[in-house]
């Protein structure tokens, strides 16, 4: 249940942006479980029917909120481009840009990376504009589609950053770690774009 966004009448996106602010504050205070619809409903001060006509669950919600930080990443680059010049630097400075947020507020990450690996249907359609976008970003810091093998080493890449993000998220390291084998990943993958 994926609702076209750009053809709802203002008021409706309003109430829709609301409900995503809502869900970021009480995500951002308490991680996942302090995400209640209840509460999400009463912050927005929407009626709690209001959010099922936009999101079918919880982790449907947090998806859409994940998947909006990355359209307004990929938004933010055309503004303030990476630094670097090998695909390396750029990948790196990507990856340090998103971790940096990470940081600031952990409870939030850590809620957004758990719904949007979620198994609900609902999250399907954001886990695949999702990856689209990330996979997007780190080939346009590679340096474009001309690239040798830019699909692939954007999809290695993607899944080393996703897997030890959920490793960080069930405790199993620490921030520390999660850019440490990402870093090391990128040299990796990208040693022959140096």
């Amino acid at each position: 249940m994926s609702v076209a966004v750009e053809l709802l009448p203002p008021g409706q996106r309003a109430r829709r942006t609301r409900v995503m602010e809502s869900a970021l504050v009480l995500a951002a205070e308490g991680g996942y479980d302090a995400v209640q619809m209840r509460d999400v409903a009463a912050g927005a001060q929407v009626a709690l029917g209001t959010i099922y006509r936009y999101f079918a669950s919880k982790d449907h919600l947090l998806a859409e909120c994940l998947l909006e930080n990355w359209r307004e990443t990929e938004r933010r680059l055309d503004r303030r481009p990476l630094v670097g010049t090998t695909a390396v630097e750029r990948v790196s400075d990507l990856v340090h840009r998103f971790m940096r947020g990470i940081e600031r507020s952990p409870a939030l990450a850590a809620a957004l990376v758990t719904a949007s690996s979620s198994p609900d249907p609902a999250v399907r359609d954001c886990q695949i504009e999702q990856t689209a976008i990330e996979d997007s970003l780190l080939v346009r810091a590679m340096g474009g589609p001309a690239v040798d093998g830019a699909a692939a080493r954007a999809r290695t890449l993607r899944w080393v950053w996703f897997a030890t993000l959920l490793g960080w998220v069930n405790g199993w390291h620490d921030l520390a770690f999660v850019q440490h084998e990402f870093d090391a990943a990128v040299r990796f993958v990208l040693a022959d774009l140096s």
